[in-house]
């Protein structure tokens, strides 16, 4: 007897199960179609899909950057995984190991430490391994309390709000040193997350900007900090070269061949001797695979990703599969030695002959090896401005911009979602953007807390309220750990 992972009775384990570790593009794509392929076996209760993520949903990340600039709303981020898998079995918690000798996987759910049970085991018969990638960092003085990743909607959501807030401090302090400090904003890393973000949030803020008395769009500073000599290396050296002209045209300080040393006391410290005082720093600076990783038994490369054959699955092994950012695929379309690169482009495709392969192999059938040329690169500079390099053309300005939309509303999960994505665009084009911080969301107790005198709180609050439990003005929270 197994247990049931629908609850907490003892119930007939199925005669075959698939479990998908992450539920990011690779584990949410792979289960979607697993699930149409086994509709039958999946109702009748002869398969089972298990799919465990941290997250009950799938971020689309390309949108993240319009979310944190208020262009969509977070909930449209978001793909709510128990509505669009209703077939198969959602475990919320994390992998902490897995020993695929022994085909069992080790989990830690919200209840763990609540019911007294402990980490459960759960079996399975093919392993679908996907849990993506976390933001790589460096041992830099001072990243770890004061930077903040853009990997997530909740860092966008709080970036956004800690924009603004970092203008409301400047427009009501006295003191020139924290208002300079405020209005700096320092981004590093110069790929996608790192560009998008910076071009997206400079356009919000310097629309802000025209309603306070105090502040004008030339007070706000925005640094791109890029440790290589060029940006958008996946649009080609020209648009590259493009992406920095339009930037700095918008008097944004793009420094190349420049690295963060430190950022202690709120001053960075950059390689060319420079010293900013800043209450904000973005890190972007790559991604590396998730930790869990090594906590199997299956084979990792020297970058700690899993070693994969062409037709997806894990190196010297059966019945275990990978694709993804924690994957090394190899790329059969650019010569030996290469590997696909950790993008999402490659991660829907993968999954699609993922699902395939591991049915056929259940079925005795050929494996089909991956195989997919790039196609190309969109990239946002900001509400109406672009760079693209598709199919060899070269295209910039307002023509990329609605490529880059095109493209990725075409590509977002749900016909729900790509209808409310695309009406929010409307309505945005038709009234003004929205500007409002709403940071208290990071800490909903803290009002209630104080009013009720509980921790850092008065038994009664003074005339009007105020909140003076929340944390100090442009602190960033420490982030969760995922």
């Amino acid at each position: 007897m197994d247990p049931d992972l629908r609850g907490t009775a003892p119930g007939k384990r199925p005669d075959f199960r698939v479990l998908v570790v992450g539920g990011g593009y690779v584990g949410m794509y792979t289960a979607l179609r697993l699930q149409r392929k086994l509709k039958g076996r999946l109702r009748a209760g002869t398969a089972e899909i298990v799919v465990v993520t941290p997250d009950p949903y799938m971020t689309y990340q390309p949108f993240l950057p319009e979310a944190a600039a208020g262009s969509i709303s977070p909930r449209h981020v978001v793909v709510p995984l128990r509505r669009l898998l209703n077939l198969c079995t959602l475990v919320v918690g994390e992998v902490r190991g897995v020993d695929h000798a022994g085909r069992t996987a080790t989990v830690t759910t919200p209840a763990t430490g609540e019911d007294g049970t402990g980490a459960k085991e759960i079996r399975y018969d093919e392993l679908v391994l996907a849990p993506g990638s976390v933001s790589r960092t460096l041992p830099i003085p001072g990243l770890a309390s004061c930077g903040i990743g853009f990997k997530t909607v909740e860092e966008a959501i709080g970036l956004r709000n800690h924009v603004i807030e970092q203008m409301d401090i400047a427009s009501a302090t006295r003191d020139h040193g924290v208002r300079d400090a405020a209005l700096t904003f320092l981004v590093v890393g110069g790929g996608y997350a790192g560009v998008e973000a910076l071009a997206e949030l400079e356009d919000m803020a310097r629309y802000a900007a025209r309603y306070y008395h105090n502040i004008k769009a030339e007070d706000l500073r925005w640094i791109l900090v890029e440790a290589t000599g060029r940006i958008l290396p996946e649009v080609g050296e020209e648009m590259g070269a493009y992406a920095v002209r339009e930037l700095r045209g918008r008097n944004i300080d793009v420094r190349l061949e420049t690295r963060l040393e430190s950022c202690e006391d709120r001053i960075a410290v950059l390689s060319d001797g420079s010293r900013l005082p800043t209450r904000t720093l973005v890190w972007t600076a790559g991604v590396k695979p998730a930790p869990v990783l090594r906590a199997t038994d299956l084979p990792l490369d020297e970058h700690g990703r899993i070693r994969c054959t062409a037709d997806l699955r894990i190196a010297g092994t059966s019945h275990a599969w990978a694709a993804g950012d924690a994957a090394a695929v190899p790329d059969l379309t650019a010569g030996p030695g290469a590997l696909t690169a950790p993008n999402a482009q490659h991660a829907v495709r993968q999954a699609k002959v993922l699902a395939a392969n591991l049915l056929a192999s259940l079925d005795g059938r050929p494996l089909t090896e991956y195989r997919h040329a790039y196609a190309g690169s969109v990239a946002s500079l900001g509400l109406h401005k672009g760079v693209a390099h598709v199919y060899g053309r070269r295209v910039k300005g307002y023509p990329a911009w609605l490529m880059h939309r095109v493209y990725h509303l075409s590509r977002v999960p749900t016909f729900n979602r790509k209808a409310r994505v695309l009406a929010e665009w409307i309505l945005s084009g038709l009234f003004k953007r929205e500007i409002v911080s709403l940071g208290s969301l990071e800490h909903p107790r803290a009002e209630f807390a104080r009013a009720a005198g509980g921790p850092g709180g008065a038994s009664e609050p003074p005339s009007g309220g105020g909140g003076s439990d929340r944390p100090a003005p442009g602190d960033i929270p420490p982030q969760n750990p995922r």
